[in-house]
């Protein structure tokens, strides 16, 4: 390797985690670095983050990341930030310190506001693309203005910053000189008008948000300020931001119209390329901005799934009944398919198509003789369910793909790839690039500087690790199929 070998610091600030990974111009994680970090369940329905543990967390992998990089020769040239999107900070413009707890995507405190404003659903939805739901931005941010002494007032003064965590964090890396974001995460905060490129009045006198708190919007692969030398040891730009489930659809290189790539994390969001059109979808899915670039706009169709990854993690930690979440895989082989047992994982609610904020989790079909083994099995069946949910409401909404590119950790997992190609009966297509979303933050950040010439090249860089075909019975498909919608039209009854 070459002293002048050249790597993206990639920052993919998570739910669970903090990681931050150099890559070469092919894709190569050269280094890495990754950390836990405390989830705070306040009240019911709520999920809390404290800002200064996210800030320590990313910065301390961004520094063990580019030390490990030198010491192999690598210099970092930009910057790349991918960040669980909606997740909502507010903060003091002067000290920088947040003046309440990061309020999580998930959280669900604002689900009786969203339900007030019932009759504004068709205005918001035909600015934004998206639904009245807690999951956005809007109500988080004036959750926090009203229920912190003040608030309201300092930030009509102007005193007060709003941002999702990648702008918190580009405020954080630049020392304050940088209050901006990128427009697929200003597209999930219900604020921002996907058609115009704006932030709207109307949305903004809807959700009672000054616009004096909100940062400048940005293309996905754009100049975003240069982080302090005092941080990471050099003036380095920060050339490339988008949102997670964004940045794995740039990751996997899903540049056409109809490609489509599904990621399987804390939760699941497919996202299916619509190019330049925004596609209105009937189905209850959101219309979002895929990414932006050269002040050009591709659109996405998006489902979202609350919980995927997270159903292991309540296994593991909430009720104890496995060590490790690579148990699963085993204990799933040991069952067949009329094993008889079903999860429908409401954690948070459920996401697309249902969009029931009140939704509460539940398991079906147990008998004296379940184990460990059906509730590891129900919890990956039902991510492959939801996703089965996903594919048939885009397939309504007249839009399609025969091939699913997939990414996250829970794909490392073979037999629950191979369940979601026979339950979606489409070819998996597994990269073998895993770090999507880390990769989809690096390319566009080495896009800006030149470091790609045109998406083409960006594209000529992925390969398929392992493709997984259809090979289950249509009966039995169908039957689970069949099981699997009666538990969630259950659910849905227990929750209303």
């Amino acid at each position: 390797m070459q002293k002048t070998d050249i790597g993206i610091l990639s920052i993919d600030q998570g739910t669970t985690s903090s990681r931050a990974i150099v890559f070469l111009k092919d894709g190569t994680n050269i280094a890495s670095a990754q950390q836990e970090f405390t989830q705070y369940y306040p009240n019911n329905g709520w999920v809390e983050h404290d800002p200064e543990e996210i800030w320590s967390t990313t910065l301390s992998v961004s520094q063990q990341a580019i030390q490990m990089a030198a010491e192999k020769g690598v210099s970092v040239a930009c910057i790349g930030i991918t960040n669980q999107r909606e997740t909502t900070l507010v903060w003091d413009k002067t000290t920088g310190k947040a003046i309440y707890n990061a309020i999580v995507w998930q959280d669900r405190r604002t689900a009786s506001v969203c339900e007030g404003l019932k009759d504004q659903l068709e205005m918001v939805r035909s600015k934004t693309g998206l639904l009245l739901d807690p999951y956005f931005s809007a109500t988080k941010i004036s959750w926090i203005l009203d229920a912190v002494p003040g608030a309201r007032q300092r930030a009509e003064k102007g005193e007060l910053a709003f941002g999702t965590v990648d702008s918190f964090l580009v405020w954080r890396l630049t020392q304050g000189k940088s209050h901006v974001t990128d427009a697929t995460n200003a597209s999930r905060t219900n604020l921002y008008n996907i058609h115009t490129g704006s932030w709207d009045p109307e949305l903004l006198a809807l959700f009672k948000v000054p616009m004096q708190m909100l940062p400048e919007v940005k293309n996905c692969a754009d100049n975003f300020g240069v982080c302090s030398a005092d941080l990471l040891g050099a003036e380095i730009p920060i050339t490339g931001i988008a949102g997670d489930q964004q940045a794995a659809l740039f990751g996997q290189c899903c540049f056409a119209a109809g490609e489509l790539k599904s990621t399987y994390g804390t939760g699941c969001f497919a996202l299916l390329n619509t190019g330049t059109k925004a596609v209105h979808s009937d189905h209850k899915l959101l219309t979002t901005i895929g990414y932006q670039l050269n002040n050009e706009t591709t659109y996405a169709l998006e489902g979202a799934i609350f919980t995927a990854g997270a159903n292991i993690q309540w296994l593991r930690d909430g009720i104890r009944v496995i060590e490790h979440a690579k148990q699963t895989k085993a204990l799933a082989e040991t069952l067949s398919y009329d094993h008889g047992v079903f999860m429908v994982p409401g954690f948070a609610g459920l996401g697309a198509p249902h969009w029931a904020p009140n939704a509460r989790a539940t398991i079906f079909g147990m008998t004296r003789d379940t184990t460990s083994a059906h509730f590891a099995r129900a919890g990956l069946e039902a991510v492959c369910y939801q996703t089965h949910d996903l594919l048939s409401a885009m397939r309504n909404d007249g839009m399609s793909s025969t091939n699913v590119w997939v990414d996250g950790g829970m794909v490392a997992n073979d037999w629950l790839c191979q369940f979601l190609a026979d339950i979606l009966d489409v070819n998996i297509q597994r990269p073998s690039i895993m770090e999507s979303t880390a990769l989809g933050a690096a390319y566009l950040a080495g896009l800006h500087i030149g470091l790609y010439k045109d998406l083409a090249d960006i594209a000529s860089h992925k390969h398929v690790e392992k493709q997984f075909t259809p090979n289950i019975n249509q009966d039995i498909r169908q039957n689970l199929l069949v099981k699997w919608q009666k538990a969630v039209d259950a659910t849905l009854a227990f929750s209303n």
